[in-house]
């Protein structure tokens, strides 16, 4: 009520009371299905992608974390995989992951959970030109592909799986669909998210339902933009204006 525009009169709540009662279509009052309010909001991911450099610069400073952490241990596999392998980037974590627990076993180096992480954390690095990371992979057949929701069928290592995409947490976002959307959210993310994210999905777990009741959507009336001689004719007084402010300030010749 700060504002007189505000304030319903007894004649304003009789005409609310009345639509109410008597619902119709007017200038001021518009009617709508409950679901065209409502919206499902989705959580859209993206796939991790990380790859590793194995140059000198790095791997003293690797090695320097891995004293301060007392990780010597993999710092040893991490450099002697260094040689076998190169300064790459190696662009596939998976791969690289795998050839690390191969050389840790062979060196009587056990990979815990811990020094995985550690790993991951200060020596592979975000880059969108890598492969995605795997989560987790399935037996084909064992699950079958979803990819709107990042379920998704590919190869590795020559034969067919289902797998599973670690999400970048940092890539991840979150779109509203209406309930009326037409195809629902398929549709959706077909037309909004995918054709400019082709490798984006939904986590089906974190979907929710919501109800916004927008004003200005359903009764916003755009004011016409001025014609061009009307805005030639203000710059002309203005014009006008100043030429005689002028003239007041510095005096008439």
């Amino acid at each position: 009520m700060r504002k007189k525009n505000f304030v319903l009169i007894e004649s304003n709540i009789q005409d609310i009371c009345n639509l109410i009662i008597h619902p119709i279509e007017t200038e001021q009052s518009k009617i709508f299905p409950n679901a065209a309010f409502g919206y499902q909001k989705v959580v859209v991911e993206r796939p991790l992608r990380l790859s590793v450099l194995l140059t000198e610069k790095n791997l003293r400073h690797f090695k320097q974390l891995c004293t301060e952490a007392k990780e010597m241990a993999l710092f040893s596999v991490v450099e002697t995989v260094a040689h076998e392998l190169g300064e790459g980037p190696h662009v596939n974590y998976n791969n690289f992951l795998d050839v690390m627990e191969l050389k840790a076993w062979n060196m009587g180096v056990k990979l815990t959970a811990k020094s995985k992480n550690f790993l991951r954390a200060n020596l592979a690095v975000s880059d969108e030109s890598a492969d995605p990371v795997i989560k987790k992979s399935y037996k084909a057949g064992k699950r079958k592909p979803d990819p709107l929701y990042g379920i998704y069928e590919t190869s590795v290592k020559g034969k067919k799986v289902v797998v599973e995409y670690e999400p970048d947490s940092n890539l991840r976002d979150s779109e509203q669909v209406p309930l009326l959307e037409g195809g629902g959210i398929d549709s959706f993310m077909k037309r909004e998210v995918l054709s400019y994210t082709p490798d984006a999905w939904v986590d089906g777990n974190k979907t929710q339902i919501g109800y916004e009741i927008s004003f200005t959507r359903h009764f916003y009336k755009p004011v016409p933009m001025r014609t061009l001689e009307e805005i030639k004719a203000d710059i002309f007084a203005l014009e006008q204006e100043t030429e005689g402010l002028l003239e007041d300030i510095v005096g008439e010749k």
